[in-house]
């Protein structure tokens, strides 16, 4: 999600690209980019070069992209850290592993407590998105 001052400010210095309103934020607006109704489609981030990889400083990252390519996400009433899917070069690493680095390492609690401080990250669960972790949602 990027503020309204951050999506300007990235307007300003890397040009034109398409955002949507998700609650008081904004979020990229992928849809233009796909070119198919294909779950297995690939539509790569405006950011992203494809030598280079991302172009964005890390201060200018906002929260989905530095947590890449794990997801926030709602399942039912649950919340949910999963794997994303299109993301090749983890879903080359065993599973096991990338689960025991959410679960045993703590990045899944860091995750469920940000979710919890802003919910408007939380996106709608994908059957295809491999799920690490599992936690009852609380709201504040």
């Amino acid at each position: 999600l990027f503020s309204k001052k951050q999506t300007s400010l990235l307007k300003k210095k890397y040009g034109d690209f398409a955002v949507k309103p998700v609650g008081n934020s904004f979020t990229l607006n992928m849809e233009p980019l796909y070119k198919t109704d294909s779950n297995d489609e690939f539509a790569p981030c405006p950011f992203l070069d494809q030598k280079k990889g991302c172009i964005l400083k890390d201060t200018e990252k906002p929260f989905d992209c530095k947590i890449w390519p794990l997801r926030i996400m709602r399942q039912n009433k649950d919340i949910v850290i999963v794997l994303t899917p299109t993301c090749t070069a983890i879903n080359n690493q065993p599973i096991e592993k990338i689960k025991k680095l959410v679960v045993q390492d703590g990045l899944g609690e860091v995750l469920f407590k940000e979710a919890q401080k802003t919910p408007d990250i939380i996106k709608d669960y994908r059957k295809d998105f491999p799920i690490l972790m599992r936690k009852e949602y609380m709201q504040c």
